[in-house]
């Protein structure tokens, strides 16, 4: 039997940088994965949409499908808009939604992969300070995951970590910034905990104007696209037990 479809969903944007990112990581999924078929729908500002891909694969008789989020934290679009959105899938389908990509190691390693990629060296980790930058949300679940994504990653060897956002919560990129310079750290680095370009990424660039190092946003990075991976394991095993039931 043929694995279930892997339909990642994301949000989509008006900024083009965003779907060319989410394409580049979904390349990556297919050739580290060729045996699983992959496809992409967006929620809002761009095509395909996640219904469309949905009624197509109806269509061609595909019958298990292995919806995941394309999100950092469980907030609003992952509790609310996917679910409605799959609520509406042709009745045909038989449809898991995964668990959204983070929290996870993996999603540490890329963080420092691309600080890394931003000049920063391992030897650099206790005199610098570090601001996890998030796009934000009115979540407390999210905001709460975020807070604990830092104090965990403080303990790898950072001078210290702090946490900030975008949107919908304070502090603000710029105002973490100057929190741990007046902590005493030697070096501040800004690292976007964000998976593709945009507005939101491009405000938290604009509060990192005063870090001496800006890290890029995760993008198709191998350890997104492991974690990735790993979500639609765990989820394809209980469509994968039903069909078999």
């Amino acid at each position: 039997m043929s694995a279930p479809v892997l339909l990642v969903i994301a949000h989509g944007s008006r900024d083009p940088r965003h779907a060319a990112t989410v394409h580049a990581l979904v390349r990556r999924v297919r050739a580290l994965r060729p045996d699983v078929r992959v496809e992409t729908g967006f929620l809002d500002f761009n095509v395909p949409s996640v219904q469309g891909v949905l009624e197509s694969l109806e269509t061609e008789g595909v019958r298990d499908v292995v919806a995941l989020p394309l999100l950092l934290t469980r907030a609003f679009h992952a509790k609310a808009d996917i679910p409605a959105v799959l609520a509406d899938a042709p009745p045909r389908l038989r449809i898991r939604q995964a668990d959204v990509l983070g929290p996870s190691p993996l999603l540490l390693s890329a963080l420092e992969r691309r600080l890394y990629e931003a000049g920063l060296t391992p030897a650099d980790k206790s005199s610098t300070g570090v601001v996890l930058a998030s796009a934000g949300s009115s979540d407390p679940e999210a905001i709460a995951v975020i807070a604990e994504i830092a104090r965990e990653w403080r303990h790898t060897g950072w001078c210290a970590v702090r946490p900030a956002f975008a949107s919908a919560s304070l502090p603000r990129t710029e105002d973490a910034v100057r929190e741990l310079r007046e902590l005493g750290c030697p070096r501040v680095a800004v690292a976007p905990y964000v998976l593709a370009p945009g507005f939101l990424p491009d405000r938290i660039a604009r509060g990192a104007a005063g870090a001496d190092v800006l890290a890029d946003v995760l993008g198709p990075s191998p350890e997104v696209a492991r974690v990735l991976l790993r979500r639609y394991d765990q989820a394809r095993v209980p469509v994968l037990a039903a069909v078999g039931a």
